[in-house]
């Protein structure tokens, strides 16, 4: 039986570009060579698509500030061939070998926000991950957080301003419904990039323009003092929750430094030391998250626990983190997934969900 041929699609044009190549690097790490074919097609900040044809595809790998993708000269572009998606170069009109699964490995907008999710199905290939609706819902806090509040689901307070009303936001009006401190961040961006903390008007109006650096939109939050509770899911129609961890910030919130550069910016406690009520809790709350915002494949879903008990969802994450201290690869492995297998079981969702899509029909019959 020949080997899956696989594309992994990495980098991207989003502020988490750096973030997205160390999460390639563990996930083609962590494949079996025997199994899967890997092709590796990475996404410059521009959005143009390369053909890398080995493994030296990253420059300075072993440091997450100046990581950065090698020169890829071959560029490629997907299209839709003779009843089967395509590989083409773009300089010689080349038709490369067909890819059987993409794996996009994309964080923040371009990437996890349903726009290449968009193209993979334009191309009829199938991909790991949330699907267009799923993925683009996720990605919008503002969007997200409306429609977990319609389903019941608890989360904190927020305001939400576009960018043509960002002269009119008014210290005491956040103050009076949200509190202080607060929370400034785009609404369309991760790994905590141009978040901020607000506890009086000056840094209320830094973090503001900050974070109308990265999105049109931002939302401003109110402080939920709890502890923060990750929760991994898996899955599409029938999604499962892995044990949860716990990330205990040493900084004053889990900022984008702590996640992914300074080894020492939190202590990641996993599983968390939460009972056995909480502990079922947390992973009802986050399957049902999952379910709730039209997620399949996997999620990491963020919560805190109040010192009452009460769940309150901070955000869902369709395509997580991969890196060497990710919670989402961690959290199944303390489940009984080791990162292979993760992966394994990825790839068989993405294809098994375009499998019952194919079914569908998409005319009448007369």
């Amino acid at each position: 039986m020949a080997n899956i041929r696989v594309g992994i699609v990495f980098g991207g044009k989003s502020a988490e570009h750096e973030v997205s190549l160390q999460s390639a690097k563990n996930v083609i790490e962590a494949m079996d060579q025997e199994k899967y074919e890997i092709v590796l097609i990475g996404m410059d900040k521009q959005g143009r698509l390369y053909l890398k044809e080995n493994l030296d595809f990253l420059l300075n790998d072993s440091d997450p500030t100046k990581v950065k993708l090698n020169k890829l000269d071959n560029e490629v572009s997907l299209i839709l061939g003779e009843g089967a998606e395509q590989l083409i170069t773009i300089n010689d009109c080349k038709v490369l070998e067909e890819l059987d699964v993409v794996f996009p490995v994309l964080h923040g907008p371009y990437g996890e926000d349903g726009t290449v999710q968009g193209l993979f199905k334009l191309v009829d290939l199938p991909f790991v991950g949330a699907d267009v609706l799923g993925s683009a819902v996720g990605m919008d806090k503002d969007v997200m957080k409306r429609l977990l509040r319609d389903a019941g689901i608890s989360i904190a307070d927020f305001l939400t301003y576009h960018r043509i009303e960002q002269e009119k936001i008014d210290f005491a009006e956040v103050k009076e419904e949200l509190g202080m401190p607060a929370f400034i961040k785009p609404a369309n961006l991760g790994s905590s990039v141009g978040i901020s903390k607000a506890t009086n008007q000056t840094e209320l109006e830094k973090a503001v323009k900050l974070a109308f650096q990265f999105d049109n939109k931002i939302i401003i939050e109110e402080e939920v003092k709890g502890r923060e509770i990750e929760c991994s899911v898996l899955g599409n129609q029938e999604p499962i929750a892995s044990i949860p961890g716990e990330i205990l910030p040493q900084e004053e919130f889990y900022s984008y430094e702590a996640k992914y550069i300074d080894g020492n910016g939190a202590v990641l406690e996993m599983p968390a030391k939460l009972n056995n009520e909480v502990v079922e809790e947390v992973q009802k709350c986050a399957i049902e998250t999952f379910k709730v915002l039209c997620c399949q494949g996997m999620a990491r879903v963020d919560v805190f626990v109040k010192e009452d008990q009460q769940i309150v969802v901070n955000e869902i994450n369709t395509i997580p983190g991969f890196t060497k201290i990710s919670m989402y690869p961690k959290l199944w492995e303390i489940s009984g997934i080791s990162y292979s297998e993760l992966i394994d079981r990825l790839i068989d969702l993405a294809i098994e969900r375009y499998n019952n899509k194919k079914k569908l029909k998409t005319s009448f019959d007369f």
